[in-house]
Parts: C-alpha cells; structure tokens; sequence
C-alpha cells in the first residue's frame, strides 16, 4: 500500500513537471532601439510613444495582431534605474492601439519605453528614447513662436487655390477627451519672420471650427503654422502644440509634364580620348500631388548605369534646387578613360514623373588636341622674343631709326635744288655765338658733313640784311635755331630768320624748322614765335658734358631731325663719317672746353658792322 501511494505521487509530480514545460513562454525577439530618433515632449504638455513595432505594416500590423490573439504591452526603464517596469493603465498613462499616451509628461518621465507584442506561440519587442524637454530647450526658428517638441508636418498648397488644414494628433485628443476638444490657431512668416495669432487680417484664410481653411492661397501665406488642442480628460485640462510647414507650389493649370534643360537638342559634347568625361544632364521634375515620385537618370545602350557592372561608369545627382515645389536637378555621367569605342555607344538622359517620361540622346564629337607643350613653348619663346624687342627698342630706338635712315632714308640732295643743309639761328654777341660757331658748326660741316649757312660768315658786304636773310633761309633745308635766354634781346636778325623759317613751314614749304636748347629758358622770357614753335617742333637739348661726345644722345637727336646723308666708302674701305668721329673723338680727349678745339678765326660779324 506504501508504494502504491509513493508511485502514485510520482506520477504527479512527473505529469506537472511535463505540464510546466508545456507551458514555458516562447522566447522574445528584441529588436534593440528602434533608430527612428527618441520621441519628444513638452514638460506639462501631452504626449504620446508610437510603437516601433508598427512602422512597417508589411510586418506588424495592429489590427492583424489582434486577429492572431497578440496583445501589446508596454514597460519602461527611467534614466537612473536598472529594472524595467510595466506601464499600467493610470490617469496620467493611457494606451490608444500602438499608442500609450502621457497626459501629461513630467521631467521624471525621461528614459526608454518597450512596446512588447506577445502570444504564446510567438513574441517581439523594442525600445523607444522618450525625452521631456522644458519650454527653454524647444528649438525655434522665431522667438514669438510657440515651443514645439514635435517635428512639424508638411502641407503643400497649389497657389490661388483652396485646402484645409487639420491639427495633427487632434483625433486622438477627440477619443480621449470627455468634451469637444477646442483648437487656435497662430503663424510665423516665412518671408518676415512675424508672428500673428488668428485672426490673421485677410479674408484668404478663416478658422472653421477646429480646422483652418485657404480659400486663395498666396505666396505670402507660406510659413509654419501652429495649432494649440485644448481638452480635458478624468477632470484634467490637458493641451499640446503641432506645428505644420505650408508651402505654396505651382497650380494644377501650370504643365507637370518633366522637361529636359540640358543637352538641348542640339548640344554636342566635346569629349577627348583617354581621358575622363563628365556628361551632364539637367531636369526640371514638377511636382504632381498625387504621387510625389520623380526621378532623373542616364543610361548606356539601353542600360542604366548600376545595371552595366562596369567601373568606368558611375553616375551622381546633386544640385537640387525648388521652386514652389517643382525640383530642378542635375545628373552627372562620370565616364574614366573614354575611349574612342565609347563613340559609337548611346548615352540618353531620363526624367519621370506621375504625368510623364521624357528621354534624350547626348551628341558626342572627339576633340582634336592640340600640342600644349609645343603651343606653350612656342607662346613663351614668342612672348619673351616680343619682351626683348621692345627693351631693345626702346632702349636703343635712336640708333635703330638713324640705321632705317642711313639703309632706306632719301638724299634731299637728289629731290631738291636747295643750297644749305642748315641755316643756324643764334643770339649774337653772347655765350651761344661760341657754342654756334666752336662747337656746332664744327661737328656738322667737318664730321657729318653737311653744307652749313652762317649768315655773319657767308653774307656779302653791303647786301640788305632782311633780303639776305629771307634769301639764305630759302635756300636752306633745315633752320636749327639755337635757344637760349638772349636769343630775342640781341635785335632783330634772330627774330627775322625764325619768323621766315615758321612762315615757310606754314605755307608749305620744304624747310623744317630745328630747335636746340643750349641753357634752360624759362616759358615767361620767350617770345610769341619761340612759345609757340615749341609746343609744335622738335626740341634738341644740349646738356653739357654729356652732350660732347658724338655717341651721346645730343648727337643722335639731331641727326634724326637733319636731313638723311648716305654711308659712303672711302679709298680704305672705310666710312667717312666713322673716320672723321673718330678724329673728333681724339681731339675732345685734348679739350677741356669744347668737344672739337676751334683753330679757326672768329669770322667778322658783319650784321653788327652793317649796323
């Protein structure tokens, strides 16, 4: 009897032991945190958790779980503690299908929420961050704004069009509420940034109840746009804040056909060989409300780019610009080491939206490379030759010009019947009458050989002087007229010949008239015909010491304004004019006064002994 009643009671035992394990719950799959973001609320303010779980219906769907006998519970880990804990229906938590619901939340509400859906056959769960923010820490675009933990919504109005506006969340606050809920509603401007509470003083916009609706709708209308539920639930007047950005976009009259911008129709890209190549294409994708997807793409011989499994081709889209909805984007064919095959392959650019696909063939020509290295080598020996041409002539331009002349200038000699090279007009009786006939004279009857008049020297006694004069000048090619200050105060001789050297440049006449500036002469201290002569002719300035030797500057001036004379040979096979420089250039090394020394004798001034 004793051990039937101790097999007895090991049956039991051994049929509960079976019957516990039966029973073991299903292990659950944690999902970890979901990676949406942590939820946030205002302190003092009602919020609500979604679970995770739901956010893709595909998989879990509420309804579907319910059918299947699942339920969902929920349970919470406060910053700061280790355990987590269930969430009981209470009068600050409610649970709304996949919602639980705090009405309102504290600061100490802080921390993670695991919605947990469960049967005994199968079980899932996952964590959701939930942070209490206080009203100093909302983000906001305007101070006079209301604080917003919620990310805002979006609302797309076509323009001069009407639509309605509901607060987000306000059918649930209608569940839960134990009387009407009651909504106002403000605006901040997007182009001004002003805030203003409803009424918002046009007759465009008008509150209707709980909603607000657009009769016309403008540009000036976009912006965000805040809704405030107020309600009251267990005795306890609970409120939260939505915030929804409206914007305006173009109307349904306005084409929402996709249209290509770039390659025109007859574009053609220059591409070279060997090289990489970007191909780019541009669309303008407008917005069609009923179906937002849109897209821009290329593709090679029928075939888009991640289809052709080939490196060299890759494509990137950037650059996307808005405009009252409508997107304006550019895709880039980014093509290494095109190759001259590539030709005769097909590249056409796409855009698709809901009201339309248009496509359109990149025209492609091989550029012809120049020889850069040989161009740039040729541009720089070419600049630096012109760099030196000009330096040269620049520096060296007198002696270039009278090296023209001497090839190419004309004898006046050959094409004239004048007498004189020279006519010198100078202040007799001063410092200039030494310089005329010592220096100047010398220089250009012995060493450049020309034909030289002195009228004191080269007049007959007992002639007229004003006949004479006019007579010489006439039969002069050139009137160096050397000025100095007592060129008009020695008498009129000085005067009469520049006044007939100027007379016959004026009526056209072949002689041409010199100046040469023996000492600085002050504007004021000049005559009328010398001012004016110097303003219009040339101006030879003799300065010293540096003047005397033939190679100085002096000389070469007055050389370009002489008349041209011939290099001939002499008996040596020599020049004449090099011969005779060279003799001046001895005999200056002996002078310490003049740059040839004067053996000559002073001729007899006959103009002084005529008066």
């Amino acid at each position: 009897m004793a051990s039937f009643i101790l097999l007895f009671l090991l049956a039991v035992t051994g049929g509960a032991a079976s019957q516990s394990n039966d029973s073991t719950e299903p292990t659950c799959d944690d999902w970890g945190e979901s990676s949406a973001g942590k939820v946030s609320v205002l302190d003092g303010e009602a919020g609500s958790i979604h679970c995770a779980l739901f956010s893709h219906p595909s998989v879990y769907n509420y309804t579907s779980a319910q059918s299947a006998g699942q339920n969902l519970f929920w349970y919470r880990l406060l910053d700061g503690h280790s355990l987590e804990q269930p969430i009981p229906n209470s009068s600050r938590f409610s649970k709304d299908r996949e919602r639980l619901w705090l009405q309102p939340a504290v600061a100490n509400d802080t921390g993670q929420y695991i919605c947990m859906l469960s049967n005994k056959s199968s079980c899932s769960k996952i964590a959701m961050r939930l942070k209490v923010l206080r009203r100093d820490e909302a983000v906001r675009s305007a101070p006079c704004e209301p604080a917003v933990a919620v990310p805002p919504t979006q609302a797309l109005i076509a323009m001069q069009m009407g639509q309605v506006l509901d607060c987000p969340d306000l059918q649930d606050a209608a569940r839960m509420s134990e009387s009407e809920p009651t909504v106002s509603w403000s605006f901040v401007s997007a182009e001004n940034s002003k805030c203003y509470r409803y009424p918002f003083w046009d007759t465009d916009r008008e509150q209707r109840g709980t909603r607000l609706r657009f009769y016309n709708m403008l540009i000036p209308y976009q912006g965000q746009y805040f809704c405030t539920v107020r309600y009251q639930r267990r005795g306890r007047l609970l409120n939260f804040t939505r915030s929804i950005n409206v914007s305006a976009i173009y109307p349904t009259t306005v084409s929402k056909l996709p249209t290509i911008l770039h390659p025109t129709p007859h574009k053609v890209f220059s591409v070279r060989t060997n090289s990489d190549v970007h191909l780019v294409c541009r669309g303008l994708l407008p917005l069609v409300l009923r179906n937002s997807s849109r897209e821009i793409w290329w593709t090679v011989d029928g075939k888009r780019v991640d289809q052709l499994n080939n490196p060299r081709f890759t494509q990137k889209n950037s650059n996307m610009k808005y405009n009252f909805g409508d997107v304006t984007e550019d895709s880039v064919l980014m093509i290494e080491d095109f190759q001259s095959e590539d030709l005769k392959r097909e590249f056409n650019c796409s855009v698709r939206n809901a009201e339309g696909f248009l496509t359109r063939r990149a025209q492609l020509k091989e550029e012809v490379s120049l020889p850069s290295l040989e161009l740039g080598c040729g541009l720089g020996v070419t600049l630096v030759l012109m760099l030196l041409l000009f330096v040269v002539y620049h520096v060296f331009w007198l002696e270039l010009l009278l090296l023209y002349r001497s090839w190419f200038g004309t004898d006046e000699r050959h094409t004239d019947d004048k007498e004189f090279d020279v006519y010198i007009s100078y202040a007799r009786n001063s410092e200039e009458e030494q310089f005329v006939l010592s220096t100047l004279r010398s220089v250009l009857e012995n060493v450049l050989g020309y034909s030289v008049c002195i009228f004191d020297r080269d007049s007959l006694p007992g002639g007229t002087i004003t006949d004479e004069t006019l007579s010489f000048v006439a039969r002069s090619r050139r009137l160096l007229v050397v000025v100095s200050p007592g060129y008009a105060s020695q008498g009129s001789q000085a005067l009469l010949e520049l006044k007939a050297g100027i007379d016959s440049m004026a009526l056209g006449g072949h002689l041409r008239v010199i100046l040469v500036q023996y000492k600085p002469v002050q504007r004021q201290s000049l005559v009328r015909e010398l001012r004016r002569a110097r303003v219009a002719l040339a101006l030879v300035r003799w300065q010293g010491d540096k003047s005397k030797e033939l190679t100085s500057r002096f000389w070469k001036r007055l050389r370009v304004e002489l008349p041209v004379r011939k290099v001939c040979r002499d008996e040596e096979g020599g020049s004449k004019e090099v011969a005779l420089m060279r003799l001046s250039s001895q005999n200056s090394t002996n002078s310490q006064t003049g740059l040839i020394s004067n053996t000559t004798k002073k001729p007899q001034n006959i103009f002084n002994s005529a008066s």
